[in-house]
């Protein structure tokens, strides 16, 4: 028992579990920013009734849903920038260089 309390302590299982667990909050807030608000503003931008995501392309009797595609890169964008300036913030990449050295 003592080498499990061991390892969650030296590994950070809990701060990877916590990490986990706000990163699916941080995911689903940003999918509604995208969705709620900036799909629906591009999409009066570019003409499209409902927003981005209902944005196609008609190629004879098949759909290209390029608006679905573009709203799914912009969620990823987000996404991506949030990571690295909560990273930046909290000064996590300091973190790991301290053990090595």
């Amino acid at each position: 028992m003592r080498g499990f309390i061991n390892f969650i302590r030296e590994q950070g299982v809990v701060g990877l579990a916590v990490g986990f667990i706000l990163g699916g909050a941080v995911s689903k807030v940003v999918a509604s920013l995208v969705t709620d608000i900036i799909n629906p503003i591009i999409g009066v931008a570019l003409g499209t009734a409902g927003g981005l995501d209902n944005a196609v392309l008609q190629v004879g009797s098949a759909q290209i849903l390029w608006g679905s595609f573009v709203s799914v890169i912009i969620d990823f964008l987000i996404i991506a920038l949030v990571v690295y300036y909560g990273v930046k913030v909290l000064r996590l990449d300091k973190m790991d260089k301290s053990k090595e050295e």
